[in-house]
């Protein structure tokens, strides 16, 4: 079972590990030191961008790609996801693609959401809190 402290964390924080923003990505490093949990759509969101926005090359990206799936776990896309992203993205008027990462942060057992994408502070389900760890 996972810890209650398990955070779960959206494809922006991992991006973060290859910008020039220094302390954006030594605050990013920081925080996946300490593990948590990732799903297959944030790996795949990190692949996209890498490959497409970064222009990195595909063993470049296997390489950014491994230790991040030997530190944090990964949570898949099942239809179970499919169907708890549905209802949240209906409550909460979020997207279905940020309801999907909140499905899944949700289906792994995590209390904590870091993302920029999300609004900072809000809550899902009375038990998932979103955190900008780059907010100010």
């Amino acid at each position: 079972m996972p810890s209650e402290q398990t955070a779960f964390f959206d494809t922006n924080v991992l991006l973060y590990l290859l910008s020039k923003d220094q302390s954006k990505a030594d605050r990013a490093e920081e925080l996946l030191a300490d593990g948590g949990v990732v799903s297959v759509q944030v790996l795949n969101e990190f692949v996209s961008v890498a490959n497409r926005k970064l222009a990195m090359k595909w063993n470049e990206i296997k390489d950014c790609l491994e230790p991040l799936r030997i530190i944090l776990r990964v949570q898949p896309l099942t239809i179970d996801t499919h169907d708890q992203a549905l209802a949240i993205a209906e409550r909460y008027n979020v997207s279905f693609y940020d309801a999907l990462i909140v499905a899944a942060a949700k289906l792994s057992g995590c209390t904590r959401l870091y993302s920029e994408d999300l609004q900072h502070g809000q809550v899902f389900e009375k038990s998932l809190t979103v955190h900008n760890p780059f907010k100010a």
